[in-house]
């Protein structure tokens, strides 16, 4: 017989944190703890409000469902909440956990067994022109040797002026540049930014134009002298036949997968298989998790077959994560064996 119970942890930011959807200065994720005898899982349910496509008001009521009927298969939680992606992948932590040796060793790899760094971007949040100056100089100096940099919210040429200053002194072949967008473009000019960004050299473009637009993305796709990647684009997007129509209608040169989005590690296999029939790249990024939900994220990418940069550095963005053996260092993801999870600040969120 297993028992399961959730609650709710707010994430405070170090510093606020600029996207195109506003200035994030809390995180709100929810933990799902399951047990069977003296065993014990752990699984993150990652909503991420504004964005998530089960953002909703009957969001932790659907929770307390999962928690009611924890006992049925997993095959059935997960269809049960196919329409809550952050759910599901909260589900699939947690029963992995549960029947590991270690709670937190979800997938074997050489990321836990050997410490083997993944390589990760450093990420440049949107701000001030100074802010961002700064972001750029931190993440050179901490060993980044790939760089992604939110734009939309300065002006597109301060913005370029930027990019340009770190290809002043770093060219392609020693610093790869990503930019997302999060949908900031407008259609009909996207082209012609686009233009001003293939002579910076830049590895790709996340969701140039807002999602649902798929003649126009398709036409950037087609056309774009930078590679496109797909992102907000895949959220939502639930059945086979539907992703495999967009990928198909858009052909865009990357996916971008983000679990807690997109229905766990099964959603994001669906997506990778339609993409390897294409020939379309892809590549694993968080989406402001805890430590819960990044070590399975990492743990899990460990095992795939992807030689590029990860989108995995966020865990320390937080003041009050949950301690645990993920570090950063040099622009790679390590999990840290001698280090210990804090166990106790993680259940104390079930009995306060």
């Amino acid at each position: 017989m297993i028992r399961a119970k959730f609650a709710k942890l707010l994430l405070d930011f170090h510093r606020a944190s600029g996207t195109s959807r506003g200035v994030l200065r809390q995180k709100e994720t929810f933990i799902l703890r399951i047990q069977r005898g003296d065993e014990i899982g752990y699984g993150e349910c990652n909503l991420f409000r504004g964005l998530s496509t089960d953002d909703c008001p009957e969001y932790e009521s659907k929770l307390q469902w999962v928690c009611d009927n924890i006992n049925l298969e997993l095959a059935e939680l997960l269809r049960e909440t196919m329409f809550f992606p952050s759910i599901q992948f909260g589900l699939e932590q947690a029963f992995l956990s549960l029947n590991s040796a270690n709670p937190f060793h979800l997938f074997s790899s050489t990321f836990v067994s050997d410490q083997k760094g993944i390589a990760i971007n450093g990420l440049i949040w949107m701000g001030t022109e100074e802010f961002m100056l700064e972001e750029i100089k931190s993440k050179l100096g901490k060993g980044f040797d790939t760089l992604k940099m939110k734009i939309g919210a300065i002006d597109f040429e301060t913005e370029v002026e930027l990019l340009r200053a770190i290809r002043k002194d770093f060219d392609s072949e020693t610093i790869t540049l990503r930019v997302d967008a999060n949908g900031g473009f407008k259609a009909e000019n996207a082209l012609a930014k686009l233009e001003v960004l293939k002579e910076l050299d830049i590895h790709s473009i996340e969701q140039p134009i807002a999602k649902g637009e798929w003649s126009s993305m398709a036409e950037l796709a087609g056309n774009s002298p930078i590679p496109i990647a797909l992102d907000e684009e895949l959220i939502g997007v639930f059945h086979e036949r539907d992703k495999r129509e967009l990928l198909e209608s858009i052909r865009p040169q990357y996916i971008i997968l983000k679990p807690a989005l997109v229905g766990g590690f099964h959603g994001s296999l669906s997506w990778m298989r339609i993409a390897d029939d294409l020939g379309i790249k892809y590549w694993i990024t968080s989406a402001l998790e805890s430590n819960i939900g990044l070590n399975a994220i990492a743990q899990w990418t460990a095992t795939l077959d992807i030689n590029l940069p990860q989108g995995l550095g966020t865990g320390s963005l937080f003041k009050n994560n949950i301690n645990s053996p993920l570090e950063v260092e040099k622009g790679y993801l390590y999990y840290d064996s001698k280090k210990d999870w804090d166990l106790s600040k993680l259940e104390n969120l079930f009995y306060e």
